[in-house]
């Protein structure tokens, strides 16, 4: 399947939802169903109107890489804005993961569209979208918008891993209440 923009993100919703019905589930997926997908096009959206989707473009939002982790990557940079989807505004973390290994914070600062493996996001959406993980909605964006898939086919959009072992709600979970590993983002 050729990828493109949200062209990708619809055709992965109707791939979930025959998904979903071939193996005879009577119920969504955790994460990945045609609701997340659908939401995750309007954060991309979101994410282009304030700057912060992708590296490249005249009014593109840069931040200062850092060296980073798995598995995010290992150089990383960290964008906290608010943005409004469907009327609700919220806090929208950025994260640019940058590789592959042994990339540097100074090859990232000469080219970062050249070193830009995904980019991971937390939003934060209206109390009771998912009371359990501080009503964040999690997604993994390959750099050119499209939605990355888990091994098994899964948009990663939603709430991703809820309930399972690893990923990102199992992650982050330790990270507190907030479910955020820095004290620097925006309240």
């Amino acid at each position: 399947m050729q990828r493109s923009g949200f062209l990708t993100v619809a055709a992965g919703a109707v791939a979930v939802s025959m998904m979903v019905a071939s193996a005879g589930l009577s119920q969504s997926p955790p994460f990945g169903n045609p609701e997340d997908v659908a939401y995750a096009g309007k954060v991309w959206a979101a994410m282009q109107d304030r700057g912060v989707a992708g590296v490249e473009g005249e009014n593109v939002v840069r931040g200062f890489p850092h060296a980073g982790t798995e598995p995010h990557g290992f150089v990383l940079d960290t964008l906290y804005v608010k943005a409004t989807i469907d009327g609700h505004t919220g806090d929208l973390v950025v994260k640019r993961n940058y590789g592959p290994e042994g990339v540097t914070v100074e090859d990232v600062q000469n080219a970062a569209a050249d070193h830009l493996a995904a980019i991971t996001i937390m939003f934060k959406r209206e109390a009771g979208y998912d009371a359990d993980n501080a009503d964040w909605f999690w997604a993994k964006y390959l750099p050119d918008g499209t939605l990355d898939q888990n091994p098994a086919g899964l948009p990663l959009a939603g709430r991703v891993a809820k309930g399972m072992d690893a990923g990102c709600i199992a992650c982050h979970t330790g990270a507190g209440d907030d479910r955020l590993f820095t004290t620097d983002h925006i309240q």
